[in-house]
């Protein structure tokens, strides 16, 4: 698939200018550039519009799937304090390293004034919105019974 991210654009720009751009803006704009996932995501990365119940990313290793479900997690928490999510992994062990704390994980990808709190031991995170991500392990379907 074609790379057609604003961000991929930015990366083909001459050394020099992507610094002219960059020098531009203000640090507290870089920061918010950075943690831009529209600017960076290709386009099929990102969550259709409209109204739909599921979405369904079949692709292979390095794609962004990890980046892309979280993406939309923060997205969705940091608008709606009411949110709650369910994050399934195969166990606790890779829920928690891939989709909380991995590379793509849900903490890594949020701003430092922004990033939920992660509570191992509930194996919950909260936003400051207040909505919750509770891990679960498909190892044990029946933790899911009831949320």
């Amino acid at each position: 698939m074609a790379d057609h991210s604003a961000g991929a654009q930015f990366a083909k720009l001459p050394f020099a200018e992507q610094r002219y751009f960059l020098d531009q803006m203000g640090p507290r704009d870089q920061k918010h550039l950075f943690f831009d996932w529209h600017f960076w995501a290709r386009p099929e990365q990102v969550a259709p519009e409209g109204d739909w119940s599921i979405w369904l990313v079949m692709a292979g290793r390095g794609f962004g799937k990890t980046r892309a479900g979280a993406e939309w997690v923060r997205s969705i928490a940091e608008g709606d304090g009411n949110a709650r999510f369910a994050l399934v992994g195969a166990n606790f062990a890779e829920a928690r390293s891939v989709i909380v704390e991995g590379e793509s994980g849900l903490l890594s990808i949020a701003p430092d004034d922004r990033r939920p709190a992660w509570e191992p031991s509930l194996k919950r995170l909260r936003w400051t919105s207040g909505a919750e991500a509770h891990l679960y392990s498909a190892a044990e379907p029946e933790g899911l019974r009831g949320p």
